[in-house]
């Protein structure tokens, strides 16, 4: 099973990130972090890589309903949304897939609020 839902945009990723965000929210999500990665492991170990940048998109109501049936669950929270340059002109975007990540949890209630949660995602790298 894959973990995560791609799709390669010939954008710039600047335009890839603004159209992530706003693909998010009209499906409820908001983004309550952004990891510059280039940015951090230049600071950090000093090393050159590409335009990468992840999204933490979390849509309240099911993380509020998942959160309810699971009070750990935090922990695999929120959804990360990945963009990352793949060549010049070229961005792609990935999703994690939200049943795989809670697949690892064997509680039932998740599973249903997962599979919801899913198609929202999917539906967004769909309409990039």
């Amino acid at each position: 099973m894959d973990y995560h839902f791609s799709k390669t945009l010939s954008l710039s990723f600047d335009q890839a990130i603004s159209r992530v965000v706003e693909g998010l929210k009209e499906e409820g999500f908001g983004i309550l972090t952004e990891i510059d990665v280039k940015d951090t492991l230049k600071k950090k170990i000093g090393v050159d890589f590409r335009k990468y940048k992840i999204l933490g998109a979390c849509n309240p109501q099911y993380a509020y309903q998942a959160l309810q049936a699971e009070d750990k669950i935090g922990i695999m929270l929120p959804c990360n949304v990945i963009v990352q340059e793949v060549e010049e002109g070229a961005v792609e975007v990935s999703a994690v897939d939200p049943i795989a990540s809670m697949k690892a949890v064997e509680n039932p209630e998740l599973a249903d609020i997962a599979g919801q949660v899913r198609e929202k995602l999917k539906a967004v790298i769909d309409r990039l």
